[in-house]
């Protein structure tokens, strides 16, 4: 166990890798909840024992479980102690720490989540629902990141939060995408700015509002539904609006990055604004749109990300052609071709890719790309999810 200290709250809970666990009387969903897998961010964590604590069993359809992500640095209060936790979930990454003999501290970490996971998936019940709770350097509305597959767009929707897509084409690695390839719903929900007291509550009614929507409370209270719902709804300045990542300055090791003072996510700037200097070179937007999640902290690798909101024609038209799965149709084209048989990856000569935008594979569910001269692998997480197991949900 370990001691874990807010600075909102200026109170210590004392914690273990399972924050709590409520098995229902009745059958029904299984939602996991992550809070810490960043050391930093303990509104999570905090929100979690809180809400955990305060539910009882005969309430509850399903099971529902709190785990907590990095403790060792938890303990310390950084993000990571060797490297971030939350970049270490690829295939290959887990393949390779399984083989090793000495592992380093997040190493170890993963491990055992990777353990408990796996138990989960084993013995609980479907449908599956993963919520991944963080709060970020810079001062911020609340809002929900989602690897772009119909399923989380529509679980989503359901919250009165902005909504990004595409972070995944950027992160190599985060916990949520590791689970979105197995197919179930998954989303990520920043609350705030690290040591706000918003950044608690906001968290704690995502978490409510996720177990209503989910159907996992046989009983729950209307009142405090919708004050969570009204919350979040003031909290985010009332923008339900979907938008994608467009660009990353991405800062390398041993470079000096520094963001200049207080900008905020989903703050308008212009093209040519100077953002930050990297190694004494003025950084400027190289496009005008929304500054999102700009660091204000010593560690990380994601200096700041550029977002611009899409149209709700262009969402309609993405959910038509993966339900009519449009995207067979390029494998007749010259240069294209599956690159497994599961067909979820289109092999792309890079001679061809050039003559389509980047959006057109974006609303077919291509947003993962590897590149592999002369050729570039596109990954779709629609063909991956499971939405079989969410059609006779309610939200669906």
């Amino acid at each position: 166990m370990i001691d874990v200290h807010s600075k909102a709250l200026d109170s210590k809970i004392l914690i273990n890798r399972i924050l709590g666990k409520i098995k229902g009387k009745k059958p029904g969903p299984t939602v996991v909840f992550f809070g810490g897998i960043h050391g930093n961010e303990t509104a999570g964590v905090f929100a979690l024992h809180d809400a955990l604590k305060q539910i009882k069993a005969k309430n509850v359809k399903g099971i529902i479980y709190g785990i907590t992500g990095n403790l060792a640095a938890l303990r310390v209060n950084q993000r990571y102690v060797d490297e971030d936790l939350n970049r270490l979930w690829t295939k290959d990454r887990i393949d390779l720490i399984h083989k090793k003999e000495n592992l380093n501290t997040e190493e170890k970490e993963l491990l055992e989540i990777e353990k408990i996971l796996n138990k989960i998936l084993q013995t609980e019940s479907p449908p599956y629902y993963f919520i991944d709770l963080h709060t970020t350097s810079s001062k911020t509305l609340p809002f929900i990141t989602i690897n772009d597959a119909l399923i989380n767009r529509k679980f989503s929707k359901q919250y009165p939060v902005p909504i990004i897509l595409g972070i995944e084409e950027y992160l190599n690695g985060p916990l949520l995408s590791y689970v979105n390839t197995m197919g179930y719903v998954s989303l990520g929900f920043e609350s705030g700015q690290h040591d706000e007291l918003r950044a608690v509550t906001n968290t704690s009614a995502f978490i409510n509002l996720t177990l209503l929507f989910a159907d996992v409370l046989c009983k729950t209270t209307i009142e405090y539904s919708v004050k969570s719902f009204a919350q979040l709804q003031t909290q985010s300045l009332n923008i339900r609006d979907v938008f994608e990542v467009v660009y990353l300055h991405r800062v390398r090791a041993h470079e000096t990055f520094s963001m200049n003072n207080e900008f905020k996510s989903f703050q308008r700037v212009s093209k040519g604004t100077p953002l930050a200097t990297n190694n004494n070179e003025i950084v400027k937007a190289k496009f005008t749109s929304l500054i999102f999640m700009p660091l204000y902290q010593k560690q990380g690798a994601e200096g700041f990300f550029l977002i611009k909101p899409i149209k709700p024609f262009f969402l309609s038209l993405s959910n038509f052609l993966r339900r009519t799965k449009f995207d067979t149709l390029l494998v007749l084209l010259p240069g294209i071709s599956w690159y497994n048989k599961e067909k979820y990856v289109l092999r792309v000569n890079l001679k061809i890719a050039r003559f389509f935008a980047k959006s057109f594979f974006h609303l077919l569910g291509y947003r993962n790309k590897q590149i592999f001269p002369p050729y570039m692998l596109l990954y779709n997480r629609e063909r991956l999810a499971k939405t079989g197991m969410y059609t006779n949900e309610n939200w669906f």
